[in-house]
């Protein structure tokens, strides 16, 4: 018995413009009709074989062989990709909203999960928190709450959910891969630094067989991770265009002056960069700052100034910027809590001032549309002006918005848990034996902490990219 594979073809009409000829393709088993028995009908597998007619196809064998085909093109679609380390990486999640856009203006595209919505979820697990304080060998006396005293570690433990979607696990090898020969850098004030501290100890602390070494150079210091020829730097500029406030050390200066329209000076430092994050905000929140321009000067309120600043940055990035090699984001505004008065209902009902800060504070704050009077949009809309613009032109730049999440946490600031940098004075040290919780520093954060829930937004996105 002879069997063979005959391709037959079929015409039929097509609309116009329809690709392919309008054909299609029908796979027949044909079976040579026996030399002895003509009129013998055999039926077997589903296929009637006849002396008189040749072969018909059963639907049932059709059936099964169009299924072979479907087994056979999902088969073929499995992909892997390989980042050069020995072996192949998964896809990231399809939960984890990592995707980059490249037209949305930083805005998630349709389909994307929002990681900055959801809630604070305590978690005593084995999971939180994500690394220990005094694992992190590179960890900043600015950050590090439970050096300087703090007993109460509860902070340490609250895990983001976000409501759509989990928010993926950090993973430091998958990051190191994507930033193998590439460097990653923070580019703006102390709470982009603080963000910066959070990304070395995430990295260091599940790294602890590699080689690293931290360099500082002026406004620059370089973490660098020698087996990946990655690296991980901070750059100071806290206005973002070149101010009276740019000395890494000395920049508490009481008339800020700002030129904003000039950003070369920095640019040069940072422009190399594989993946930059930007942040600016608190230094712009004063009533009326200078504003240079050439010899002369102005006198315009923060947000104006800021609004000029902002729009000489998003130029220097569209004008030269590696857009094909660069990812770009923007951390929005970290919001401070200095105002007990916004979560305590009865605060100041006796006539006195009863304003503690964040001091001794150990609990999130409940409601999740907490804003602080800190906050102030007007920031947040020209951020977003200026990206939307990039993005009509071309240049994709992911807003952070950590605003939301950051407004609870008025349990996770350093207060009076850090290193005090100059000796206090007489009347400092009278003003905290009236109130302890003078000089209270609640506007940075301790780590581990909330920075590491940005980092780890951060993370889904690099590596989804």
């Amino acid at each position: 018995m002879t069997v063979s594979i005959i391709s037959t073809r079929k015409g039929r009409g097509t609309a116009a413009g329809a690709g392919g000829g309008g054909h299609e393709e029908e796979w027949l088993v044909v079976e040579a009709p026996p030399a002895k028995k003509p009129h013998v009908r055999v039926a077997a597998w589903g296929v009637t074989v006849t002396a008189s007619v040749g072969l018909r196809v059963h639907h049932l064998f059709l059936l099964a062989l169009l299924a072979l085909l479907l087994l056979l093109v999902l088969a073929a679609s499995v992909v892997t990709t390989d980042h050069g380390d020995g072996g192949p990486e998964p896809l990231a999640p399809a939960m984890t909203t990592a995707s980059r856009p490249h037209d949305t203006g930083g805005v998630p595209a349709a389909g994307e999960c929002d990681m900055s919505s959801g809630r604070w979820v305590y978690d005593d697990g084995a999971a939180y928190p994500l690394y220990r304080e005094s694992a992190c060998r590179f960890m900043s006396d600015q950050t590090a709450c439970e050096k300087f005293g703090r007993t109460d570690l509860r902070y340490q433990r609250w895990r983001w959910q976000p409501h759509g979607c989990d928010l993926p696990r950090f993973d430091a090898m998958k990051l190191l891969r994507r930033l193998r020969d590439k460097r990653l850098a923070f580019v703006g004030d102390s709470l982009n630094r603080n963000q910066w501290v959070s990304m070395v100890c995430l990295i260091d602390t599940a790294t602890p067989t590699l080689h690293k070494s931290m360099a500082n150079n002026g406004s620059l210091i370089s973490f660098k991770i020698h087996e990946f020829n990655a690296s991980v730097d901070f750059y100071w500029s806290p206005l973002l265009v070149e101010s009276n406030s740019d000395d890494p050390v000395h920049h508490q200066i009481p008339d800020r002056a700002v030129h904003v329209g000039s950003i070369a000076k920095h640019a040069r430092r940072w422009a190399e960069a594989d993946v930059l994050v930007f942040n600016s905000y608190l230094w712009w929140r004063r009533p009326t700052i200078k504003v240079l321009r050439g010899s002369s000067y102005e006198v315009a309120d923060g947000l104006r100034a800021f609004e000029m600043a902002l729009r000489t940055w998003s130029e220097w990035l569209e004008r030269h910027l590696d857009r094909a090699r660069t990812q770009l984001f923007f951390t929005s505004t970290s919001p401070t809590h200095q105002h007990s008065d916004e979560w305590e209902v009865n605060a100041g009902d006796d006539g006195t001032s009863s304003n503690h800060q964040c001091y001794n504070e150990t609990e999130p704050i409940v409601a999740e549309a907490h804003r602080g009077r800190d906050t102030d949009p007007a920031f947040a809309r020209e951020v977003e002006a200026e990206v939307s613009r990039l993005a009509e032109r071309g240049v994709a730049v992911r807003v952070l918005d950590v605003t939301r999440l950051s407004e609870q946490r008025k349990d996770a600031h350093p207060s009076v848990h850090r290193r005090q940098w100059t000796p206090p004075t007489a009347a400092e040290l009278a003003a905290r034996a009236r109130d302890p919780s003078s000089g209270a520093d609640c506007v940075h954060w301790c780590l581990p902490g909330v920075p590491d829930v940005w980092n780890q937004m951060l993370y889904a996105h690099i590596v989804s990219s």
